[in-house]
């Protein structure tokens, strides 16, 4: 699940939950092990994902290289 793979690790970092875990788990058919109001009333502040892109307009958007001038991560070190 692609939409899975981009918000799985900013869900996990507000929620603390794992939702690979969840989703094998329920594709073994147990049963979800919080309920949606459950999730919400243990999340702990926000989180954002940032993806860096570099495309080329002129060659039909295809991937091209540049230099990252500047990156500057979360100072607590988490991903």
């Amino acid at each position: 699940n692609t939409r899975l793979q981009v918000e799985h690790p900013v869900t996990e970092m507000v929620t603390g939950l794992d939702l690979v875990e969840w989703q094998l788990r329920v594709a073994a058919g147990q049963p979800l092990p919080l309920t949606q109001e459950q999730v919400l009333a243990q999340a702990r502040g926000c989180a954002v994902e940032a993806r860096i892109y570099a495309e080329n307009p002129q060659n039909d958007f295809l991937p091209a290289s540049g230099k990252l001038m500047h990156l500057r991560t979360p100072l607590d070190g988490r991903p």
